[in-house]
């Protein structure tokens, strides 16, 4: 009996570790969007319309320094190339979720978070998409991408990531 509880417990147990999965980390699950749509090496990352496209060709996220919520020249082209593919994909919404490293405050790394996602926001409705189709949320430090206590892993961290929904939302 003790053999069969043992096989039992093992079969669960990797049962369970095959149906895992982290949702906060943006690079396991690709680009987020309505029914699932995620981002993997198949068609759809070929196809300029697709989601998997919009976060592997175009790129889904812009990084910031410590402590700042201003773009970086590298962050404006990246939003630069979301804005000419929001505009060519209308039936598209997105949330922009702003992220913290570790160091701070939960409170602090919230209001960063908030600071970085607007600021992506108020670029992309400077290029013309409309406000109406950008929410913005923020995670502060509470869904890192990178768990370590160094600059490898918070400059990671330290990130805007547009997901994308289907359909306009108002």
């Amino acid at each position: 009996m003790s053999g069969l509880k043992l096989a039992m417990a093992a079969v669960a147990v990797l049962g369970l570790a095959a149906c895992s999965n982290n949702p906060w980390n943006d690079d396991l699950n690709g680009a987020a969007g309505a029914g699932g749509a995620g981002a993997g090496a198949g068609a759809g990352a070929l196809d300029p319309a697709s989601p998997a496209y919009f976060q592997q060709t175009v790129g889904d996220r812009v990084l910031f320094a410590v402590d700042q919520h201003t773009l970086s020249p590298a962050a404006q082209a990246t939003l630069q190339g979301q804005a000419r593919w929001l505009a060519q994909n209308a039936d598209y919404a997105v949330t922009i979720e702003g992220h913290a490293d570790e160091q701070g405050t939960r409170e602090y790394n919230l209001g960063l978070g908030a600071k970085r996602a607007n600021a992506a926001r108020e670029y992309l409705i400077s290029q013309g998409i409309a406000g109406s189709r950008i929410k913005v949320v923020s995670y502060g430090k509470e869904r890192p991408l990178e768990i370590c206590s160094d600059e490898t892993c918070y400059s990671k961290n330290r990130r805007a990531v547009t997901v994308l929904a289907g359909g306009l939302t108002g």
